[in-house]
């Protein structure tokens, strides 16, 4: 892994208060650099500007009194002067140089040439003594060349620069550390609501029956808001884990009650010799038993398939043939129990998975003739892009008490478990409803029961 990489890698793997803190700590610094310089820049080009017009104002005047062959005149507090001839030799020099000259070889030959020499003696940092600036020119003086050298001292100017990167390096230093110390508290009482999200999720996962986090109510930021999803979410959960435990209580009840019998049965076939009919009976009764649990597992299998996503599928059905090929299975079961199936079906076609809604439609069929009564009624209708599909009897109707659970799974009219069916029809007729996008709704009509279908088209 490059450097680089490792270095993201173990960014990653810091507190995320950690990683705000370096982030503003990284980001001030940069801003208080970029601003120390601008600062820096700016005091340093004022000082050397105004030295700059000190010295070029001496050197002017020391090459006038040079060129007339006057005397030299005094110039500014620490300057210093120097005139040489044309071969490099001082003529003339300031008693503090002596006759140390104060340009190199290579500079005087390049002022002998017509060039102005420029140029710092000593340096800023490290301190040095004796700091100079100095300029260099070429004067004609009774037709001979001379060489006038100018430089002032650069004490003062050397160690105001140096205070004000003393007092830019402080002054940054402690802003560094309050922003750093600012953006470490914000960053805490910012997280600190989500870490006690954590710390309520932790002790929910351990078991906690409190099953909401403690959100305040008289805020609406960006953090109460996450609480408010997170509690939306643990109530669902709840809801889910309930559901879960009652289907699981509801599910090993229906199991348990066709496997007894099957024991049962068993039991007493083997208890002694049995002539070839009773075992026939016996059979018979097992072989009901075990188809019993054939539609439970098969209903149970639907529902599941039918509750995952991209198990539906879309296309061009004619009601009509669609609503037939649902009653055609029961109009036996009716006629044998002295009963009517009447079917109105609008003439259209609907856009629909008519895997799920055929079997939809034989579970309303289904109900209504087992435990209704008198004639069933199918209407189908089209209004506004929505199927309207109904199924009414003229039975007792739905318990009252039974009304509100009667699409939940598992959920009889009755308060034994013994009949017939499983208790899921009507809670996979829903569960279609809501695959479509739509909606189920059972009601009691005066006369009889009816189960109505609402779906988009």
């Amino acid at each position: 892994m490059r450097p680089r990489g490792r270095l993201r890698a173990r960014l990653r793997r810091l507190p995320v208060v950690t990683r705000l803190v370096l982030a503003v700590a990284v980001t001030m610094s940069l801003v208080l650099t970029g601003t120390a310089g601008l600062v820096y820049w700016r005091v340093k080009t004022a000082l050397d500007q105004q030295l700059n017009d000190d010295l070029t104002t001496y050197r002017s005047s020391l090459d006038r009194a040079v060129g007339a062959g006057a005397q030299l005149p005094p110039g500014p507090s620490g300057s210093l002067r120097q005139v040489l001839d044309g071969q490099g030799r001082v003529l003339r020099s300031s008693d503090a140089l002596r006759h140390q000259p104060l340009l190199t070889p290579a500079e005087m030959d390049a002022v002998v040439r017509g060039a102005t020499v420029r140029r710092d003696v000593g340096s800023l940092l490290p301190i040095t003594a004796d700091t100079l600036r100095l300029q260099a020119r070429r004067v004609t003086a009774e037709g001979r060349t001379r060489i006038v050298v100018a430089a002032v001292r650069r004490g003062h100017r050397d160690e105001a620069l140096r205070e004000l990167l003393a007092q830019l390096a402080f002054a940054s230093a402690l802003t560094l550390i309050a922003a750093s110390y600012v953006g470490y508290r914000t960053a805490r009482a910012a997280l600190r609501p989500v870490e006690r999200y954590r710390g309520g999720a932790a002790a929910l996962a351990d078991g906690s029956p409190n099953t909401r986090l403690d959100v305040p109510a008289d805020r609406d930021d960006e953090i109460t808001r996450l609480g408010h999803t997170l509690n939306h979410m643990l109530d669902r959960l709840a809801a889910s884990a309930e559901r879960e435990r009652r289907f699981v209580a509801d599910a090993s009840h229906e199991l348990r009650t066709p496997l007894t019998l099957m024991r049962a049965e068993l039991d007493v076939a083997l208890h002694r010799p049995r002539s070839a009919g009773e075992l026939t009976e016996t059979l018979r009764s097992v072989d009901t038993e075990v188809q019993r649990l054939i539609d439970l597992s098969n209903a149970l299998l639907d529902l599941e398939e039918l509750g995952s996503s991209g198990h539906l599928t879309r296309s061009s059905v004619h009601l009509p043939d669609l609503v037939e090929a649902a009653v055609a299975p029961h109009r036996r079961t009716a006629e044998r129990a002295g009963r009517a199936v009447r079917v109105e079906a609008a003439d259209t076609d609907i856009d629909a998975d008519a895997r799920w809604l055929r079997p939809a439609i034989g579970n309303l069929l289904d109900n209504a003739l087992r435990h209704g009564t008198g004639t069933v009624r199918l209407t189908a209708a089209v209004h506004d892009g929505r199927l309207r599909l109904r199924v009414t009897d003229e039975g007792p109707g739905f318990p009252p008490g039974f009304l509100p659970r009667a699409f939940d799974r598992f959920a009889r009219a009755e308060a034994s478990r013994t009949g017939e069916g499983s208790g899921l029809g009507l809670a996979f007729v829903q569960a279609v409803a809501v695959a479509h996008g739509g909606t189920a709704h059972a009601e009691n009509t005066g006369h009889g029961s009816a189960v109505t279908l609402d779906l988009p088209c």
